[in-house]
């Protein structure tokens, strides 16, 4: 799944979805999507990333105490 990074604008690759639908996973693990060599994994928190349509990621994703709110 691609996912956007919000300050640089770069996309991400997740491969993990478990882990990114994981509200208890603070950070993912994921590839940036730049020049034309495939690059290291780094680890990226979830609240950094987008969609690339410009949408936030689902609060259910972030927060496992989501309902409380």
């Amino acid at each position: 799944m691609l996912l956007q990074d919000k300050e640089t604008g770069t996309l991400v690759e997740i491969e993990d979805i478990i882990a990114l639908i994981n509200p208890s996973q603070g950070e993912i693990t994921g590839q940036i999507q730049a020049g034309q060599e495939e690059q290291p994994p780094e680890s990226f928190s979830k609240q950094s990333l987008k969609f690339p349509s410009g949408e936030d990621l689902p609060l259910c994703w972030l927060d496992a105490d989501y309902r409380l709110k």
